[in-house]
């Protein structure tokens, strides 16, 4: 096994070498191996909801690519919403195994399932109130439902993935990172728009994990049909979110488990739920709030994490940020076109692998937790300038991931043959 011959070719203006030799690589083919990749890491990733079933195609497509934009500018975040998920989950699978005990096999796929709004409460044949899982137990406990006869395989069977399609994802993203490291053995130059491409990597990998028995792509929810029992259906509470219209701002919506008892600390996880929220309600784009025939795009109010799991949750997300950040500084001395562009980088670079930590420190130090309305107040007003900031920071990153190609030197063509061996898309 050797490294790529030192001698340069003549390269065109597109970056191809004007010679065959296997051993170097065109411009074409860089852009591309980052693009599905990243592709990958994205939108292929992406297990959303499932959709209320009086949304349009349209309307579901718009809201996957949302999703996918929101994944690009905070990658961190969706490894959070993945990892939040998987612990609901775990949860919910205890919670009805107990009830069910031999009965039924309810696996963690039916959590997720659960989870997602995979089950609707259909009255008079028609759909009338999507079930989380709380609902769906109570209901099946109280009999006025019947247990959904739905297995395991038959979730598995409505999704758009199998461990064939979600292996030939990480087959991807495991050669992309092994062919950068094998770059690094080598000495050869590696682009910004790798290094930006690695950063979605790693953390595609925790997302995968924890999302590998979650279904993808499921457009219907499994109908569950009311029982005429002594219940009575107007007695069901549904709701599960509070509005607290104050000053009529993003900052004033509250999960509902957090205002239940104002006297208690509100969680760092709760104060962070909500200014995500904040920020995407200000440009027009609610995903937390319920919809009678849907679940929240990003179920916040559905998942109740016990207090020490919520801490090490938002830790894990900050350490998560933290490795995000730092893997664009490895960029620190890369030759970039212009002395403006390094500088614009190694600022961004740093900015957005610490700010969380600023973040932290002002919400431990400055910020009241007793009282709740106070609390998200100005959590959003103090940090909201902040995530603005970190946006920005990942846009000028994002651009100049790709303005630096206009200007590669010749080591950055050269590659190790073997990797390109390997097998990838």
């Amino acid at each position: 096994m050797q490294a790529a011959p030192t001698t340069n070719p003549n390269f065109t203006s597109d970056g191809s070498a004007a010679s065959s030799c296997a051993n170097y690589r065109t411009l074409w083919s860089i852009v591309l191996t980052c693009a599905l990749t990243v592709f990958a890491c994205t939108y292929s990733a992406i297990h959303p909801n499932i959709p209320s079933p009086k949304d349009s195609p349209v309307r579901v497509l718009l809201l996957h690519l949302g999703i996918m934009v929101a994944a690009l500018l905070v990658p961190e975040l969706l490894a959070v919403w993945a990892l939040r998920q998987w612990l609901w989950a775990r949860h919910i699978s205890t919670e009805f195994r107990k009830h069910f005990s031999v009965h039924y096999a309810w696996t963690q796929t039916h959590s997720f399932f659960a989870l997602m709004g995979g089950f609707m409460l259909y009255v008079d044949g028609e759909p009338y109130h999507i079930l989380l899982p709380d609902h769906l137990l109570d209901l099946i406990r109280a009999g006025s439902i019947d247990v959904p006869t739905l297995t395991a395989k038959q979730i598995r069977d409505r999704s758009k993935g199998n461990a064939i399609s979600k292996g030939l994802i990480i087959l991807q993203v495991a050669w992309f990172i092994l062919q950068l490291i094998s770059r690094a053995i080598y000495h050869l130059e590696t682009t910004q728009l790798e290094v930006g491409t690695l950063a979605f990597a790693v953390l595609n990998f925790i997302t995968y994990a924890v999302w590998w028995n979650k279904p993808l792509g499921v457009q219907c929810s499994h109908p569950v049909y009311w029982k005429s029992t002594k219940a009575k259906l107007a007695e069901v509470c549904f709701d599960k979110y509070v509005y607290t219209p104050i000053n009529s701002t993003p900052a004033d919506y509250v999960p509902l488990s957090a205002s239940e008892n104002d006297d208690l600390e509100i969680s760092i996880e709760i104060v962070a739920v909500s200014l995500v929220d904040s920020v995407v309600r200000l440009i027009g784009i609610n995903v937390m709030s319920p919809r009678k025939l849907q679940v929240p795009t990003c179920d916040s109010g559905n998942v109740k994490l016990e207090r020490q799991e919520s801490n090490v949750l938002t830790l894990v997300g900050l350490f998560m940020g933290t490795i995000f950040g730092g893997i664009h500084c490895t960029a620190w001395f890369y030759p970039f076109p212009t002395y403006q562009e390094q500088v614009l980088w190694r600022v961004s670079a740093i900015y957005i692998t610490f700010t969380q930590w600023f973040h932290l420190l002002v919400y431990l130090l400055f910020i009241p937790k007793t009282e709740k309305k106070k609390t998200l107040r100005l959590s959003f007003i103090v940090m909201f300038p902040g995530i603005l900031l970190y946006v920005t920071a990942r846009v000028i990153i994002f651009t100049l991931m790709l303005t630096t190609l206009r200007n590669l030197r010749p080591g950055a063509f050269e590659t190790v043959s073997w990797a390109y061996l390997l097998p990838h898309l």
